[in-house]
């Protein structure tokens, strides 16, 4: 039988830390009342700086998928074409959520190892004169993989082409720098269960003009997730129906909490657990799933098992036997690869523990693998502490 804490070391959701469940257990409050316009002004303001962008950020009551619904319902029309990388499991998913709206998906093949390829989009759209693609839809952190692409190098290879960028941050958002406007994004999607570090249940879009101008014209239908209404309510604090409130509660606090550490600290700290992460799998003599150092993600590390061993009876090993949850591989990965999550409320000690547990795992699972893993995130930690100490 299980005891002690359970180590929840999959990519998202990630552990909720005590002061966010403390600032969520509390009694509802009246949606229409100057309490709630008061925190309503201040998430509503507070998730622009996560987001990097001075324009308007709508929180929805949903996951994430409920913004991407809303980036297509709001932009686009029957018929219109655009333009998808196939870098993963979620980027297939919108892909398919695009196409039941009628939309006719350009899908850039990929091999779910890399990021987006900025050069194909160029000749996707160079070859497009009558500008018949009307958005650019891209991941930024592909969760299923642990690549996270360039995407100003997206919007750089769109040039001129007038067509929309839209940018899935769901799992990338607050643990590595999410640039709206710095990338000339026009809709950027995110979800709460990540590096916000709350329970599911919130989804955000932070739109530019562009983007605002798109969805007067667009014929889309929608009610639940018309933006109009949203903006409306939300310049006087409040929501067009009631709102998750005790989780705007835990937002407030999530923001905090991130204003404390510092943007740019919480950034660093993601990028060194992600390094011992990768030191420690490669000190197994495994494989890392993302093959292009340039993009790895500093929130998750995708494993590769060797081949006749599968990753889901890993996984149950682990999780009998020490108490921990990895990630699983997810469709044209599925049963090949585990995923290790380093994000929102994880530091060294933390992600040292379930690298303990993947050691043993591994042992314990007959995976051919050398010792030492453990020891070389251990090394990368004290080695980066090292330089820290001496630049200070």
């Amino acid at each position: 039988m299980a005891h002690g804490q359970h180590f929840l070391q999959i990519p998202g959701p990630s552990p909720v830390p005590e002061r966010i469940q403390r600032a969520i257990d509390r009694q509802v409050i009246d949606h229409r009342g100057p309490e709630f316009q008061a925190l309503g002004h201040d998430v509503l303001a507070g998730i622009r700086e996560v987001f990097g962008t001075s324009g308007p950020v709508i929180i929805y009551p949903a996951s994430g998928t409920g913004a991407w619904e809303a980036a297509i319902v709001n932009t686009l029309s029957p018929g219109d074409k655009v333009l998808m990388a196939e870098t993963g499991q979620f980027a297939t998913l919108w892909q398919k959520l695009a196409s039941r709206f009628g939309i006719i998906v350009d899908f850039i093949p990929g091999d779910w190892r890399h990021g987006v390829n900025a050069a194909a989009i160029a000749a996707k759209l160079a070859d497009d004169k009558a500008h018949a693609i009307k958005a650019v839809m891209v991941v930024h952190n592909e969760t299923s993989t642990g690549c996270l692409s360039d995407i100003a190098a997206v919007k750089t290879a769109m040039g001129s082409h007038p067509a929309l960028l839209m940018v899935d941050t769901i799992s990338s958002l607050g643990s590595t720098p999410v640039r709206h406007e710095a990338w000339g994004a026009d809709v950027t999607v995110s979800g709460s269960q990540k590096g916000l570090m709350l329970p599911p249940g919130l989804s955000f879009t932070a739109i530019s003009d562009k983007a605002i101008a798109a969805s007067k014209t667009n014929t889309l239908p929608r009610s639940y997730w018309d933006w109009s209404e949203m903006l409306t309510f939300n310049a006087k604090g409040f929501f067009p129906y009631t709102p998750a409130s005790t989780l705007l509660y835990g937002l407030k606090e999530a923001l905090a909490m991130l204003r404390e550490e510092g943007l740019e600290n919480v950034f660093a700290r993601h990028q060194r657990l992600a390094a011992a992460c990768r030191a420690a799998v490669r000190g197994w003599g495994l494989e890392i799933l993302c093959q292009d150092p340039k993009v790895y993600s500093p929130i998750l590390t995708g494993v590769v098992l060797p081949a006749g061993h599968d990753a889901d009876n890993f996984r149950k090993i682990a999780l009998e036997q020490f108490n921990i949850s990895y990630g699983a591989g997810l469709g044209k990965v599925a049963g090949k690869v585990f995923r290790i999550g380093h994000l929102g409320d994880c530091n060294e000690l933390t992600l040292m523990a379930a690298l303990c547990a993947t050691e043993m795992t591994l042992q314990l699972a007959g995976v051919p693998h050398k010792a030492g893993g453990v020891a070389a995130a251990m090394s990368s930690f004290t080695d980066e502490n090292k330089k820290l100490r001496l630049s200070a």
